[in-house]
C-alpha cells in the first residue's frame, strides 16, 4: 500500500470510519473515471478539490495564499464566487499542482480528505447528502474510500456548503 494510502487507512480506522479503503485496478483522478470503476453515480464521488485563499486583497505575496478544501459531487463544478462568499475572502483561485502537494502531501487526482500535515479547513457539498455512499480518495489515484455525507463532515470537521454548481 502506498505511503499516503496507508496514512488515510490509519486515520480511517482511529476515527471510527464505517468503509475501508479500495484500491482501483486503473487510475482514478477524475470523478468520471472513479465511478465507471465503482459502478456509482457520479455525483456520489467527493472530489477533494485544493484552492488558494486570499483574505486580503492588497497582499499580493504567495505567503498571504492559505489553502482551503472543497468536497464536491462529481456532478459539480465549484464556484468560486460562492467559496469566497462563504469564507469571506477576496479571492479563490485554482490551487497549483506544487501548491496542493505542499499543503495535502497528495497528489491531484488521489488527495483525500483526510492525512494532510497540517488541517486545512474544507466545505462539504451538501449534494453529496443525496447518496447514501459516497466515494472519496484516500491519498493515492488508485485507492478510494466508501463514507457517507455525514462521516466526510465529521471526519474532516468540514462544514457542509452550498458550493457549486451542476456541470453543464
Amino acid at each position: 500500500m502506498h505511503p499516503n494510502t496507508r496514512r488515510v487507512a490509519d486515520l480511517l480506522a482511529a476515527h471510527g470510519a464505517s468503509g475501508t479503503v479500495r484500491e482501483l485496478p486503473e487510475s482514478a483522478r477524475t470523478a468520471a473515471a472513479a465511478a465507471a470503476q465503482l459502478g456509482c453515480e457520479v455525483g456520489a464521488i467527493a472530489n477533494s478539490l485544493v484552492f488558494a485563499v486570499r483574505h486580503d486583497p492588497d497582499a499580493a505575496s504567495s505567503d498571504a495564499l492559505h489553502p482551503v478544501l472543497v468536497l464536491t459531487s462529481g456532478a459539480h463544478r465549484v464556484d468560486t464566487g460562492k467559496v469566497a462568499a462563504l469564507l469571506g475572502a477576496a479571492e479563490v483561485v485554482r490551487a497549483t499542482p506544487q501548491f496542493v502537494r505542499e499543503h495535502t502531501g497528495q497528489p491531484i487526482g488521489g488527495v483525500a480528505p483526510l492525512g494532510h500535515p497540517k488541517p486545512i479547513p474544507t466545505l462539504v457539498d451538501e449534494w453529496l447528502d443525496r447518496h447514501e455512499v459516497v466515494w472519496a480518495a484516500a491519498g493515492h489515484p488508485h485507492t478510494v474510500f466508501p463514507t457517507s455525507f455525514a462521516e466526510l463532515c465529521r471526519l474532516t470537521g468540514g462544514t457542509p456548503a452550498d458550493v457549486g454548481q451542476p456541470h453543464p
